[in-house]
Order: C-alpha cells, then sequence, then structure tokens
C-alpha cells in the first residue's frame, strides 16, 4: 500500500474501467493510515514533552531549594562573623 518514504502507492491513470470509487477509497485508506501513524508519533512525542517539562520542574525546584540553602549559610556566617568581629580581643 505505501511506496518509499511512506508514501501512498497511486496507479497511473484509473484503468478506464470506471470504477473511480474505488481509486478514491485506495487513496482514502492510505492517507488515513497515515494520518495514524502521524498520530501516533505526535502521541509519543507529547509523552517525551511531558516527561521533559516534570524532569525540568523538578530540576528548577531542586536548584531553588539549593540556592535558598546556600544564602541562608551565607547569611549566617556573615552574622557569626559579625558578632565575632564586634567582640573586642581579649
Amino acid at each position: 500500500m505505501s511506496g518509499p518514504n511512506a508514501e501512498p502507492h497511486v496507479p497511473a491513470g484509473d484503468g478506464g474501467d470506471g470504477d473511480s470509487d474505488s481509486f478514491g477509497e485506495e487513496e482514502y485508506a492510505a492517507i488515513n493510515s497515515m494520518l495514524d501513524q502521524i498520530n501516533s508519533c505526535l502521541d509519543h512525542l507529547e509523552e517525551k514533552n511531558n516527561y521533559l517539562h516534570a524532569c525540568l520542574k523538578e530540576l528548577l525546584e531542586s536548584n531553588r531549594q539549593t540556592r535558598l540553602e546556600f544564602q541562608q549559610q551565607s547569611e549566617q556566617q556573615n552574622m557569626e562573623a559579625d558578632v565575632h568581629g564586634s567582640q573586642p580581643p581579649k
């Protein structure tokens, strides 16, 4: 039914027997099959996209959390340095 590159095989001419309805049905069946394949590929791509989106959201949240922890540690170290630095030496 399909030629190279999944192109539908279309007979050259109508054969002269006046049965152009069957040719149309074959062509529609080939197109329908290709559309089914495209739909399947698009569904697969959508699943991959959703998976990648979830992974990126998780990575983003992890990076936000790490940055927040780093900022808190940095602020705590600065406060400790200020406290130790403001005491007179003994």
